[in-house]
């Protein structure tokens, strides 16, 4: 039989996932809604003849929004240019990007609510006249000239779109909101990748897969690869449904998806501070994690799917919680609040 599980030597993380992204809206999995619309978008844009809309993709991490960028391109035809917000900190820098863009070229803004002010406010003229004003000498000298800037389209990605100022959010012509995936769709992600990789497995591997994948393709792929290397490495030919959940207790990765901090932070909450309060900063304190990293990672999927909740007086563990984690909640007495 043929090894269907060798490694490819030229292999990398970032030529994987360039190969399993889709290059059409046809072929990009899920997000129905945000396709149709997008669409709709492009259409209008190639019948009129003009540059389409500016676009703004809002979602969580690894739902598809830079893959819907590198479409967008493919689909008018266009160049794209990418970056990110925390590399545009000064109004210059921006400016250097905006004015060595050619006509109907593509700029998309990955994180585009972490760029500084100043940026953000040059943005503004720049998507609605496709100007900029360049600020020239300093003190009583100094001067504004007006820069013209080749027609372009911006597409920006944001996890967090009420950081985004209004004037902002308000100059792009669409807004797409993107979901999570549901087990189906991730199924079927998981299933282009495995071609890829030429991996032989059962649907069942898939299903378990899908199910611990956090409803974000990113995250189905990357385990989906872990899998791959755990049957490797322990020459199983095809991946059935054992070896999936093998490989993915080694990982860490529960039947709902909880990683190893996801369920540091629930035996917190269902222990030492079970029936409390508590604030975000012990937590973090606690675990040795930033406060960040806690509220934007770790948090949204406890809260999604209900382990956890956010209260005026802080975190506390819901009774869902303390059944993942094979505890009794403690019903009487009063509640302790900590770190307010």
């Amino acid at each position: 039989m043929e090894d269907l599980l060798a490694p490819e030597p030229d292999e990398t993380e970032l030529a994987f996932e360039a190969a399993v992204r889709p290059s059409s809206l046809d072929a990009f999995v899920g997000q129905k809604k945000v396709r149709k619309q997008l669409e709709l978008v492009l259409e209008s844009a190639k019948l009129r003849g003009t540059n389409a809309d500016h676009i703004l993709l809002v979602g969580p991490p690894g739902l598809g929004k830079t893959t819907l960028a590198l479409i967008v391109s493919n689909e008018t035809g266009h160049p794209i240019r990418l970056t990110s917000g925390p590399t545009i900190q000064h109004a210059g820098d921006l400016a250097s990007i905006l004015s060595s863009l050619v006509p109907g070229e593509i700029l998309f803004i990955d994180e585009i609510h972490r760029m500084s002010r100043s940026a953000e406010e040059m943005l503004y003229l720049a998507m609605e006249d496709y100007r900029v004003d360049v600020m020239v000498g300093k003190g009583v000298g100094a001067n504004s000239i007006p820069l013209e800037l080749a027609p372009f389209t911006l597409i920006g990605a944001t996890t967090r779109s009420g950081m985004l100022p209004t004037p902002l959010r308000d100059r792009f012509g669409f807004t797409g909101h993107l979901e999570f995936y549901d087990a189906s769709q991730l199924e079927e992600v998981i299933r282009r990748s495995a071609v890829h990789l030429k991996v032989q497995h059962d649907e069942a591997a898939l299903s378990e897969i899908a199910s611990r994948s956090r409803g974000t393709p990113r995250i189905a792929n990357r385990l989906l690869r872990r899998v791959r290397d755990f049957a490797l490495v322990n020459k199983h030919s095809v991946i059935d449904v054992d070896v999936a959940k093998q490989a993915l207790a080694l990982y860490e990765v529960d039947e709902l998806g909880l990683d190893r901090i996801d369920k540091q932070l629930l035996e917190l909450l269902t222990g030492r501070y079970a029936n409390k309060s508590v604030g975000l900063s012990t937590l973090a304190v606690a675990l040795g994690e930033e406060p960040d990293t806690i509220e934007s990672v770790v948090e949204p999927y406890l809260l999604r799917t209900g382990l956890i909740v956010r209260t005026p007086r802080g975190r506390e563990a819901t009774a869902a919680a303390y059944t993942h984690m094979g505890k009794h909640p403690y019903s009487g007495g009063s509640q302790t609040t900590l770190d307010l």
